[in-house]
């Protein structure tokens, strides 16, 4: 059976290296271009998206909300300068989520979380994982409407390109 939030996970890992490979094909300059929108620069918007996954991780690990978010936010406002470093920074992401994942057997499990800008919540592993995927979802629409308004075009990342993507149709009949 199929666990739906790893799912969405995975999805939301494909996605985020979908767009990464389309901004590797332009030039590099793509990354630190201001553009009117709610980032200044793609470079920024990666990093936010960065910086919340680590943020979301450490708190499912057993950090508290309000450290992992004073912790990893310094970092949402710092750039990198190439595409490669935010792969990098992915691929780490992804293989501690998934090392943690393999170990943790009651995604329905709740913590307690103290969101500072929402207040205590109860929530289950599953619902971050849900929200990291849709947080993510979110961000690379920014990071699209970005590349749009410096004139090239984005790609395609769906969650349906992700289900061809990761298990090829079946032949017409």
């Amino acid at each position: 059976m199929t666990n739906h939030p790893v799912e969405m996970f995975n999805y939301h890992i494909w996605a985020t290296h979908t767009i990464l490979e389309r901004i590797a094909e332009l030039s590099p300059a793509v990354l630190s271009q201001e553009v009117n929108s709610s980032f200044p620069t793609i470079a920024h918007a990666l990093s936010h998206m960065c910086a919340v996954d680590e943020m979301w991780y450490r708190v499912m690990t057993g950090a508290n909300m309000g450290q992992a978010l004073q912790d990893c936010m310094s970092f949402a406002t710092r750039v990198m300068a190439d595409i490669g470093t935010y792969r990098e920074m992915l691929n780490q992401l992804s293989e501690q989520y998934h090392a943690y994942l393999q170990e943790q057997t009651d995604l329905e499990q709740r913590i307690l979380v103290d969101n500072p800008y929402a207040g205590i919540r109860e929530v289950s592993f599953s619902e971050i994982l849900l929200h990291v995927a849709n947080h993510g979802t979110y961000h690379r629409g920014n990071i699209s409407t970005m590349l749009r308004q410096q004139g090239y075009a984005s790609t395609m990342t769906d969650y349906v390109f992700y289900w061809y993507a990761s298990q090829p149709p079946l032949p017409s009949a």
